[in-house]
């Protein structure tokens, strides 16, 4: 057995031998403090997307369930600009479901935030972030979607086009969550080359904003995806290397990739890459409860099932993002 094998062979049974007294370790650990990764779901995207309206009256009662303080409400504006599909009043419909996630926010302002969403290749997506700015709802922060709006980092007029974008939110202090990875459907490429492109063009831009990495750089449900790992070793790597300039504003949310469906190999890669970035790095998160996403208090058992120790799981319950302080 080489030495790599060996390595996931011990990972495997500590995690076996951890997990059994999980429920009495998750009874031991507060909820999560703040829901990173959530969404709301107006009529209009809800037809366009095929699924159910969500409001922030739905968000806070899945919240009050896992008895969580916050949340982030994630506009999917950027739904609007996906490539082949644009309506002829694009910007329309996206400036109207941003304001639409705006109002669900404000609904309940000591416990939501607000982050507009936009196809960040547009040519309105600078006028967006301007223009969401001035909404006191919306002003903290941008969702985008790299898969959603093909969006490719080995690209170089789309990186032009996203260190536009990158000045502006930097310039207006809008953080940002980004889902990294690239289009499934089209098949884009996905792995170092694009990890060191977002490390060496794009993060120097942003020194006084907060990047949230989605999906710990995958999408989920699960983290069964034959490229993320090669993505997140470039990726981590340059965030641990001290000469990466803004490094410290990288963090990573387990959004649906801690799953019930993950093999115990992929759970042992799980656990590992959390203990690789550090625990002080890690956000929860949950997402929409649509398909087999699962609903925050279970997404937050499901964590705990991992093997960690209750130091690092008291660790990333207690994080929050810098936007949300």
């Amino acid at each position: 057995m080489d030495r790599s094998s060996t390595l996931l062979s011990l990972t495997l049974s500590l995690i076996v031998f951890t997990v059994g007294a999980s429920g009495q370790l998750a009874r031991n650990i507060p909820p999560p403090r703040a829901d990173h990764h959530q969404h709301v779901f107006s009529p209009d995207v809800a037809k366009l997307q095929g699924v159910t309206t969500i409001t922030a009256r739905d968000v806070i009662a899945d919240l009050d369930a896992a008895g969580i303080e916050r949340a982030v409400l994630l506009s999917t504006a950027y739904a609007w600009g996906r490539p082949g599909r644009e309506p002829q009043n694009e910007y329309e419909m996206v400036k109207a479901t941003n304001d639409w996630v705006g109002e669900q926010a404000a609904l309940y302002p000591k416990r939501l935030v607000g982050f507009c969403g936009f196809n960040p290749l547009k040519d309105y997506a600078v006028a967006e972030i301007e223009r969401c700015s001035r909404i006191p709802a919306l002003l903290r922060g941008i969702k985008f979607h790299v898969g959603n709006s093909d969006v490719q980092m080995e690209n170089p007029r789309h990186l032009e086009k996203l260190k536009a974008v990158f000045r502006a939110a930097n310039a207006k202090r809008m953080s940002m969550v980004i889902h990294m990875r690239a289009s499934f459907s089209l098949n884009r490429p996905y792995g170092a080359e694009q990890a060191r492109a977002f490390i060496e063009h794009l993060l120097p831009l942003a020194p006084d904003i907060t990047i949230q990495i989605a999906h710990l750089g995958s999408s989920g449900p699960g983290y069964d995806d034959p490229k993320v790992d090669a993505f997140m070793d470039a990726l981590v790597a340059g965030v641990q290397d001290p000469q990466v300039k803004n490094r410290r504003n990288v963090w990573f949310d387990l959004t649906t990739i801690v799953h019930p469906t993950n093999t115990p190999e992929r759970s042992a890669v799980v656990w590992r890459r959390i203990r690789q970035i550090g625990p002080d790095r890690i956000l929860y998160g949950s997402d929409a409860p649509f398909g087999s996403n699962q609903r925050p208090k279970d997404a937050w058992a499901e964590i705990a099932k991992l093997g960690l120790t209750e130091k690092e799981l008291r660790s990333i319950a207690g994080n929050r993002a810098p936007y949300m302080r």
